[in-house]
């Protein structure tokens, strides 16, 4: 009996020592993760069709585009995203890259909605380059885009 509370007595301090360690782990947290990724591709981008929407604000933050819109549905829950950037590059300093992007929505709703969406942009960096303007449709003015 005594050598049995004494197993229990050693058992109960090595597992609450073991329960208070505190592992390390090898994330960085400070890599945001996005919603999906940028499409580039020239005949996409021309012959996209997308459905109504509004872009109500669009921000970069890290590698990340985020843009909300607002557009007519039952709910959103079941709206498509893409961000197709043409593949074009515009030679200037910083260099400009033009993209749209796509509301896939067979929603048949009066009701209006707003989501926000983020696309990892990190896909448009151009090399020798740590920045570039981002010229995207139906946003009023462009977004400089720090890499």
């Amino acid at each position: 009996m005594i050598h049995s509370i004494k197993k229990v007595l050693f058992v109960i301090p090595v597992v609450l020592c073991f329960m208070n360690m505190q592992c390390e782990d090898d994330i960085d947290d400070s890599i945001e993760i996005c919603d999906q990724t940028t499409v580039i591709s020239e005949s996409f981008y021309n012959d996209m069709v997308s459905a109504n929407f509004t872009i109500i604000d669009a921000d970069i933050s890290e590698n990340c585009l985020i843009i909300k819109i607002g557009a007519s549905g039952c709910d959103g829950n079941s709206w498509e995203f893409n961000l197709v950037d043409s593949g074009a590059i515009a030679e200037s300093s910083p260099e400009q890259r033009y993209l749209e992007f796509q509301l896939i929505n067979e929603e048949a709703c009066l009701a209006y909605f707003e989501r926000a969406i983020s696309f990892n942009i990190s896909s448009l960096q151009i090399e020798g380059s740590n920045e570039i303007i981002l010229h995207i449709e139906g946003l009023e003015s462009s977004l400089t885009y720090t890499y």
